[in-house]
């Protein structure tokens, strides 16, 4: 036989089992069952859960990217194939006017981003060193199709660069919060370290670009032989190579990481 109860129809075996049982209802038996395997770590959805808490910890940081020091990065990475076709057309006078252009959109880029603290950003600072990478690149490159400087120094300045470059998107590939996707990893809005350039690599730096305006500057003006600009190849190949060797030795204290996926 069975007995109805509430119009639900149940066994009298279970009926009367359960006669001396305090019901629970059956939603509220669920929570409870649901919540007990959540804090054994055995719930079916623990994985998401905890991936969840875990992306919930990263930090994320978002900044405007449309600056005026970088639009002056983005003017500077634009000019660098016009230069160079112009060095290869043995154009001098009017690549060493621009040239001259384009290392004053340098200075001015650091100077307003010293001067108003709005205008700085972590993504200028891994895009001034670029634009400056992709710059002398390009002009190297040129200049010794134009046999003003010797292929192997500037070997050695596109592998130094080529390797910093590549280090650059391994720390963004690093401190990206996964999913690491496409549109993520190059959102510039999307800012996840600050690069810091060592001493070395600024002299560094500086002494290249010295080269460049000197050797467009040689045939303006005829001292393409001259013993001086021979002394500074050396030198450019000096610290050229002692500037890889710092972000090497440093390392990490190149980096300041600015959300804690990589802690």
């Amino acid at each position: 036989m069975c007995m109805s109860h509430n119009n639900v129809i149940v066994p009298d075996e279970q009926a009367e089992g359960d006669s001396g049982k305090e019901k629970l209802p059956e939603k509220a038996t669920g929570r409870n069952l649901e919540r007990n395997q959540t804090q054994q770590g055995t719930h079916p959805h623990m994985g998401d859960y905890m991936l969840c808490r875990q992306q919930s910890s990263i930090t994320v940081n978002y900044e405007n990217p449309w600056t005026i020091p970088n639009l002056l990065c983005m003017c500077r990475i634009l000019l660098a194939p016009f230069l160079g076709y112009l060095i290869i057309q043995q154009n001098f006078d009017v690549s060493l006017a621009l040239f001259t252009l384009a290392g004053a959109t340098d200075l001015l880029d650091g100077y307003i981003a010293r001067r108003w603290p709005t205008q700085k950003s972590a993504l200028g600072s891994a895009l001034d060193p670029l634009a400056d990478k992709i710059l002398i690149s390009v002009l190297y490159v040129s200049l010794t199709y134009a046999e003003l400087i010797p292929a192997p120094l500037t070997a050695l300045v596109i592998l130094r660069d080529i390797g910093l470059i590549a280090a650059v998107f391994w720390v963004r590939y690093k401190t990206v919060p996964p999913p690491v996707t496409f549109s993520k990893f190059f959102n510039p809005c999307y800012t996840t370290a600050q690069l810091k350039p060592t001493l070395f690599s600024k002299v560094n730096t500086a002494i290249q670009l010295l080269l460049v305006a000197a050797s467009l500057a040689a045939p303006v003006f005829q001292y393409t032989d001259s013993v001086l600009l021979q002394c500074l190849w050396y030198v450019t190949a000096v610290t050229t190579a002692a500037s890889g060797y710092s972000y090497w030795h440093y390392g990490r204290k190149t980096v300041q990481v600015l959300n804690n996926r990589s802690q």
